[in-house]
């Protein structure tokens, strides 16, 4: 699968724990985003467990292109996961970048990019085993201070067959500070593969910026579409049409309160007052939601598209 167009910058939603969830991308798709990632999922619980495979991985046929994320810590696992969603997806990401204790402690997420020769072993084993050629193999990863190693891991990524690298550009231990576009830019220019850049993308002219500062081939974006999920389209904050598009997506799919609830949240929390989120953050049903909506909005019909 080619989804890199010469002179087109992607736009990507990225792997979200709880949030990139199937009713999520569906609205970010009508919102212009190109490729949409799964969140992560440990690939040794979704190869053991039907219950961790329905539960973590849901799709249908207009989620496409689809990228499914993996915490994995040995290449043969990756590999084995990778082989089951194969059919159902366009590719599988390695995450070489979460932070998290747990994760590290577990040989997961961003302690990955301290091991180079394990990294560029897992994308050899993907590529070996599933059998489609256009499968692709991505790593996701944060930098180190001394960017020579990031460099180092990157060259060995793509050498194994690697197909793009996404770069959050910070390190493991940076958490708000601002993002260091000139390592992305660096590691940009010492590959051949696409890269794409992640961290601190709020609103769309923020790509273009990125783009200008790194040259990257895309951008991906994960609080800035939790705030805005029709980011992509233009739109500065969440428009009144994109929220009732979710809510029409969350009840067609059956998306649990919680995340229905919480999604809503994020989305309108730079168009309304404190008041408003407070009385809307103790809602405690849909239709006490979707009531909230329609007496503060005006009815559905009414909406301007």
């Amino acid at each position: 699968m080619d989804l890199f167009e010469k002179g087109k910058v992607l736009k990507i939603c990225a792997p979200m724990v709880r949030y990139s969830k199937l009713a999520f991308r569906s609205l970010v798709r009508k919102y212009h985003c190109d490729v949409c990632f799964t969140p992560m999922i440990v690939a040794s619980d979704f190869i053991r467990s039907t219950k961790a495979r329905d539960s973590e991985f849901t799709t249908n046929q207009q989620d496409r292109p689809l990228i499914v994320q993996f915490a994995a810590n040995d290449a043969q696992t990756l590999a084995d996961a990778a082989c089951i969603v194969a059919p159902f997806s366009d590719g599988v990401d390695l995450n070489c970048g979460c932070p998290q204790r747990w994760a590290m402690s577990a040989g997961y997420g961003a302690c990955l990019i301290n091991k180079p020769e394990l990294v560029k072993d897992m994308v050899t084993h993907v590529r070996n085993q599933v059998n489609n050629p256009n499968y692709t193999v991505s790593i996701k990863i944060r930098i180190h201070k001394d960017l020579r190693r990031t460099v180092d891991l990157c060259q060995k990524a793509e050498s194994a067959g690697v197909s793009w690298i996404t770069v959050h550009g910070r390190t493991s231990e940076e958490r708000h500070q601002p993002v260091h576009y000139d390592a992305i830019k660096i590691i940009k220019d010492s590959v051949s593969v696409p890269v794409i850049a992640n961290g601190d993308v709020k609103y769309l002219r923020d790509v273009q910026s990125t783009y200008q500062l790194t040259g990257v081939d895309g951008v991906m974006v994960a609080r800035g579409l939790l705030a805005n999920p029709a980011m992509f389209a233009g739109f500065e904050d969440t428009p009144l049409k994109c929220i009732w598009d979710w809510v029409d997506i969350s009840i067609e799919q059956g998306t649990p309160f919680t995340c229905f609830h919480r999604h809503l949240i994020y989305m309108m929390e730079r168009v309304s007052s404190q008041p408003e989120r407070k009385f809307f953050n103790s809602l405690s049903s849909t239709s006490a939601v979707i009531d909230y909506l329609q007496k503060t909005y005006g009815p559905i019909h009414d909406l301007e598209t």
